[in-house]
């Protein structure tokens, strides 16, 4: 790959970490929020780097350093600026600017174990009125380790995506990802769903329900954390998928 080729691949590759993570919000799709300065001073680098190659290759008085002359070795090409292979890191950016990735949905999901949530050393009461906002997480600390059972009788509001439960036949879970740094170590959230419908795969749903004390029929291992679903509405994807939010009353 010549010189001329590397500042346009560094242009390219800073010009879509910017855009992901300036004058967009498609990075969290893959990294939490936090790492938005460090991604907007690594794009600003690599755009520094990339007009500083540019204008050194493109001046015709620019010296170049004789190391770095490609040689022809006798067979019609030259050695030089690097291996042909690096032509391969146009993809990705392309990708990126012109296609980028969804968030990693129902396929990932439906491929781990659910991680527990965090202790909760108390539980305070859960606000009056019905139905009751709760993030998926504090929903199955509550199942798990309120012994005061406070949700029993009360019906609830809970927000994620349909991953299908192919081991329980007429049921479906509700998940969440959540991600410690980057998507790469997301771990899921899900609390099964019984009395609706699956909806399609990774669509975004609302369900209010009652908690499921039972968990469904037997299975193998734990009883999953389960609710019966009253009423099951769309949403629209929230813009940070991997923050667990508490869904907003309707």
């Amino acid at each position: 790959m010549k010189r001329n080729v590397q500042a346009a691949l560094l242009l390219l590759t800073g010009s879509a970490v910017l855009h992901v993570s300036l004058l967009s919000q498609v990075y969290l799709r893959y990294v939490k929020e936090g790492l938005r300065p460090f991604l907007v001073v690594s794009a600003v680098l690599l755009l520094v780097l990339g007009v500083t190659g540019a204008v050194r290759d493109g001046l015709p008085f620019a010296p170049r350093h004789p190391d770095r002359e490609e040689t022809d070795d006798g067979h019609g090409h030259g050695h030089g600026g690097g291996p042909r292979v690096a032509w391969m890191l146009f993809l990705p950016v392309l990708a990126l600017l012109l296609y980028a990735p969804p968030a990693l949905g129902s396929y990932t999901a439906g491929r781990e174990t659910d991680d527990a949530v965090a202790r909760v050393e108390e539980f305070g009461p859960l606000p009056t009125g019905d139905p009751v906002p709760l993030a998926l997480s504090a929903f199955i600390a509550r199942v798990q380790q309120d012994r005061a059972r406070g949700l029993t009788s009360r019906t609830v509001l809970l927000t994620g995506f349909v991953t299908p439960a192919k081991d329980r036949p007429g049921a479906w879970h509700l998940t969440r990802l959540v991600v410690s740094c980057c998507a790469a170590d997301s771990r899921s959230l899900r609390v099964l769903v019984h009395g609706a419908p699956a909806p399609p795969a990774d669509t975004w749903v609302t369900v209010t329900g009652t908690w499921r004390p039972a968990g469904g029929p037997p299975a193998t291992g734990p009883a999953p954390v389960a609710v019966d679903a009253r009423t099951v509405e769309r949403v629209p994807e929230p813009v940070n998928p991997y923050q667990d939010t508490t869904p907003r009353p309707r």
